[in-house]
């Protein structure tokens, strides 16, 4: 650093670095604003994730915290109800396809060889048909 002035021993000023490259003791409160143009804000946009995209819609429109809480309360438990459902009638699809394959196979087993060659008649006057 070069030769600074001796600070005044009753206040504490700070060390500042002017634009051309030297060094002064100045108290900051008394210094210009370095720049006192209009502020430019960098503002970066991201899509919001689809459970918070209702909420942020109804922030903009002024709807309130009572939608965004409700929107953050059953936005999970509505997907939740969905799944269990879709669960539900999987199980339900599964549970009647295994039945409808016992009766079949049972029926099949326990009839009698009149049964069986009804059956056989049955097909023979479809392929005639067709």
């Amino acid at each position: 650093m070069q030769s600074l002035p001796e600070p005044v021993p009753t206040r504490q000023p700070d060390v500042v670095c002017l634009a051309n490259g030297t060094y002064v003791y100045a108290d900051p409160a008394a210094l210009p604003a370095a720049y006192a143009g209009p502020q430019v804000v960098h503002q970066h946009i991201h899509q919001a994730a689809p459970d918070r995209t209702v909420q942020r819609i109804a922030l903009g429109s002024g709807v309130g915290a009572g939608a965004v809480a409700a929107g953050v309360y059953f936005g999970p438990l509505l997907i939740a109800a969905l799944t269990a459902i879709a669960a539900n009638i999987a199980f339900l699809a599964f549970l009647a396809l295994v039945l409808g394959w016992a009766i079949h196979t049972v029926v099949k087993s326990v009839g009698s060889p009149d049964g069986t060659q009804a059956v056989k008649n049955v097909r023979k006057a479809r392929r005639r048909r067709g």
